[in-house]
């Protein structure tokens, strides 16, 4: 009887399968595995399906992992939300051991050796966080607008954070912020995305224009714009959460115009350093801000005081960990995207390299296994990380406009089917697996472009490796699984 109902099951799971993502799938497989073959092909190669060969090599991480695929979707799509905690839990405990692992490659511990074969733990505790936080949102009562609910959920992603930072492995880990991406969608208030957009403006800000002065007075120009947005946001939170649209145009105004008449009398009369005064002002509407909130009993105007403290705090500092905290690669990474170092020799040298191979592609690229920039290895790690730069020379801006599509329309599609699953666990994990790669690619072309920091994670299904080509089909085609049986009658 139970082969009888297997049998029955079986056939309405395949045709339930969304095959449009499994084709996009298949598409940047193929491409992926072109571009592995132009940025590892040397000049005089006869043979780039050769097992000795970094392109003959990622056709065996294609085949096992389209076998690894097809086993995943043998599977009951309930045992991924059974075990989805026990799984979790098998993950940690890898990437634990992971940190004292003996073999070092490149400055990271995060390599696990066996024999030949080496393995990434980080590439699938990316499958394994989002399986326990699909699982936990999805219990009953769960509430992410409530902060212990919330607390848990953030905890689930943080913790294998640290424990791959613990690996020296910076990059893998902010790959897991993704995940707040899927906690918008979930209920999680839009001000905590706008606060993080926030930090970021003022670390950018802050740090580039540092060593800039205003006019001719010795105040830093990077300090007056942060102060200065600090106080505009807080006002204008005024307006959004606390609904007070006159309160929110006087403080922006009492703001903006003590700050003012300060700058001209520093420009005109008495020079000095208008940022302390700048402090005081902030001072001052802080302590408005908790005396509205206790004598309305509105708590957006304390939460409100809460992110004008924060903001200053962290802006200030911002200086102490891109100096003290970060390792010197890092600091130097993010000084060279700000623009503050050249250093086209050293720690510009790999973005400085990747925007000539992509510039030289024109519009129509060199074509296949014609690009010189890639063959001639002028590009570092041209086959994992900066892989988009062999597509940009040999395909050109049409061939990488076509991949950056194809990487649109999977997004686009993992969003349509998390939005039909008739269960919060699905709708959660398919979100989480849309804002996975969303990070992955827009971080990857970003990086090779010059337009974020370079931290080191790989293009989904184009970056050489099996591990990477594992996590990400694992994480896909445990979504098709359960796509597939939204619809299957259970017994």
């Amino acid at each position: 009887m139970e082969t009888q109902k297997d049998s029955q099951r079986q056939p309405s799971v395949l045709r339930s399968l969304d095959w449009w993502t499994i084709g996009i799938y298949m598409a940047l497989l193929v491409l992926g595995w072109m571009s592995v073959c132009g940025a590892s092909y040397t000049f005089g190669e006869t043979d780039i399906f050769s097992l000795s060969t970094r392109s003959g090599m990622q056709i065996v991480w294609i085949g096992t992992s389209l076998v690894l695929g097809f086993v995943l979707l043998m599977l009951d799509d309930r045992f991924y939300d059974t075990f989805a905690y026990v799984i979790y839990a098998v993950l940690l405990l890898l990437l634990f051991l992971t940190i004292f692992n003996p073999h070092e490659i490149k400055g990271s511990r995060s390599w696990l050796v066996l024999g030949p074969l080496r393995l990434q733990p980080a590439e699938f505790a990316k499958f394994a966080t989002a399986l326990a936080v699909s699982k936990l949102m999805s219990t009953y009562g769960f509430d992410l607008r409530q902060p212990k609910h919330f607390a848990a959920a953030a905890a689930v992603i943080l913790t294998p954070m640290v424990f791959i930072i613990c690996q020296r492995e910076t990059g893998s880990a902010l790959v897991y912020l993704a995940f707040f991406l899927m906690f918008y969608r979930e209920g999680m208030p839009g001000g905590v995305l706008f606060t993080g957009a926030a930090m970021v403006v003022y670390f950018v800000v802050g740090i580039k224009y540092e060593q800039v002065f205003l006019w001719d007075t010795p105040t830093s120009v990077g300090k007056f714009i942060v102060l200065l947005l600090v106080q505009l946001f807080a006002s204008g939170m005024v307006y959004v959460y606390a609904r007070n649209r006159l309160q929110a145009l006087r403080l922006s105004a009492f703001c903006v115009g003590v700050t003012l008449l300060i700058l001209l009398f520093s420009e005109f009369v008495i020079p000095f350093d208008i940022v302390w005064v700048q402090l005081i002002v902030c001072a001052v509407l802080i302590g408005f801000l908790v005396y509205e909130g206790l004598t309305t009993r509105i708590i957006h105007y304390l939460l409100i005081a809460l992110f004008s403290i924060g903001s200053i705090i962290f802006f200030y500092s911002a200086d102490y960990v891109l100096n003290d905290v970060l390792e010197p690669h890092q600091r130097v990474r993010i000084n060279v995207l700000l623009g503050l170092d050249d250093d086209l020799a050293g720690a510009g040298y790999n973005v400085h390299q990747s925007e000539i191979a992509i510039g030289s592609g024109g519009l129509g690229g060199k074509g296949f296994l014609n690009g010189t920039q890639t063959k001639l290895k002028f590009v570092p790690e041209q086959d994992t990380d900066f892989i988009f730069c062999t597509v940009g020379e040999e395909e050109g801006f049409v061939g990488s406009a076509g991949v950056l599509l194809l990487f649109l329309a999977l997004i686009l599609r993992l969003i349509h089917l998390a939005e039909r699953q008739p269960f919060k666990f699905g709708r959660v994990y398919g979100y989480s697996v849309a804002s996975i790669f969303l990070f992955h690619v827009f971080i990857n072309v970003g990086m090779v472009l010059g337009l974020t920091p370079v931290i080191g994670i790989p293009l989904p299904f184009f970056s050489y490796g099996g591990s990477s080509l594992w996590g990400f089909t694992i994480l896909l085609f445990i979504f098709l699984r359960i796509d597939a049986g939204r619809n299957l009658v259970r017994s």
